[in-house]
């Protein structure tokens, strides 16, 4: 029978460790060495960790108290509107609160929203100064969302006209109107159109109502526009 017993060489072999084991071996003993300087790298991942789980707890309380003073506000408003229909007594109502939501909660989801919620308070109490301020902070947060956006453009512009700004009041409209977007598109066009006529612009207006009659958008504003180039 074959000798089944391990050679010297073998042994040898067996006795040395494989790059696996090595490279063990010196993480090991690097980790004994530097045993300090882990624990405080430790330390401050920890440390880091608390922190940002404060910072989140932080975010997320503030937006629900954010969330409960907008919709406290709104419900005031709502209450003292529904009693005279009154939207000046409403505005007068909430005024103090939705300052305060802006002053302490600005940066806040439920805050932003806030801007447009009170900016259509004040338009309906006739403070269209503040309503304008408040459409334009909004406007600088929302990004390319197209229908907030392509509403507070219209708004905007709206307000420009009942201060009889038309030329600023036409640079909103024009924004909606050259957007990508086809929301209020044919809104912005008509009060383009309008705006046009009162600086006697007639083929200006012209070109608007026609794009309105001819787009495939069924609004209510296509019927009067047909009307306006017959």
């Amino acid at each position: 029978m074959a000798n089944q017993g391990v050679s010297n060489e073998r042994k040898k072999e067996l006795a040395q460790m494989d790059p696996f084991q090595e490279g063990l071996s010196k993480s090991v003993e690097w980790a004994a060495a530097h045993k300090k300087l882990l624990m405080i790298s430790a330390g401050a991942l920890v440390g880091v960790a608390v922190v940002f789980s404060a910072i989140m707890f932080s975010f997320r309380q503030s937006e629900i108290k954010a969330s409960e003073l907008s919709a406290k506000a709104y419900e005031t408003y709502e209450e003292q509107y529904s009693r005279n229909r009154d939207a000046r007594k409403g505005y007068e109502a909430v005024k103090d609160d939705f300052q305060t939501l802006f002053d302490e909660y600005s940066n806040t989801s439920a805050g932003r929203m806030a801007l447009i919620n009170f900016g259509k308070i004040c338009f309906d109490a006739k403070e269209y100064d503040q309503a304008f301020e408040l459409y334009s902070r909004a406007l600088s947060t929302v990004g390319e969302k197209a229908g907030v956006k392509n509403f507070l453009l219209c708004a905007m512009g709206t307000i420009c006209e009942l201060n009889n700004d038309l030329e600023q009041a036409k640079s909103y409209y024009l924004r909606v109107e050259k957007g990508a977007s086809n929301l209020l598109k044919d809104e912005a066009r008509f009060a383009l159109a309008l705006i046009y006529e009162k600086l006697n612009d007639t083929d200006a207006g012209r070109q608007m109502y026609e794009k309105i009659a001819e787009s495939g958008e069924s609004s209510m504003y296509k019927a009067m526009a047909q009307a306006r180039i017959k």
